[in-house]
């Protein structure tokens, strides 16, 4: 590990990137370009402080993220996910190492899951007309602070 502060300080402003992403697509139904931008470009900061090397390391991160963009383009061309989440789970591929996006994914799936059954009762309930838009970027963000709390317990590296 290069700086601990450093490392623990850019996990906590990750945290905090991810609890905007939810906030904004809650709210507005949308995740910015800066806000993702913010979050990718800090992963290369994120490497040096936890001590990555170029190879393996971050040739792994960044091939990780190329295969995980090209994948989410294709269910975002199928209308399966929005733009802004495609984004956001691109980015996170940048910090988070393939073995504990697993775990992101599983949690986002859970609480996803959840979101759309609340979200639809509600589209039911309140009688409304077409198909209800479902915020997943709360759910992304569930997953990520799910693996980001795992890293800090020191359960497992991000």
């Amino acid at each position: 590990m290069t700086n601990d502060a450093l490392y623990y300080g850019l996990l906590g402003m990750l945290a905090i990137a991810l609890l905007a992403a939810a906030f904004t697509d809650l709210r507005e139904r949308r995740i910015g370009n800066r806000l993702n931008a913010a979050v990718a470009l800090g992963a290369p900061v994120y490497w040096w402080a936890a001590g990555f090397s170029l190879w393996p390391e971050v040739a792994l991160q960044i091939g990780f993220a190329v295969l995980v963009a090209a994948v989410l383009i294709g269910l975002w061309s199928l209308k399966f996910i929005g733009g802004g989440d495609i984004k956001l789970l691109g980015a996170l591929a940048l910090w988070i190492t393939p073995w504990s996006y697993g775990t992101l994914l599983i949690v986002m799936a859970l609480v996803g899951g959840l979101l759309t059954i609340l979200i639809a009762a509600f589209h039911v309930a309140a009688r409304r007309k077409g198909r209800p838009v479902i915020p997943y970027g709360v759910a992304i963000a569930a997953g990520g602070l799910w693996v980001l709390g795992i890293d800090m317990a020191g359960l497992t590296g991000v």
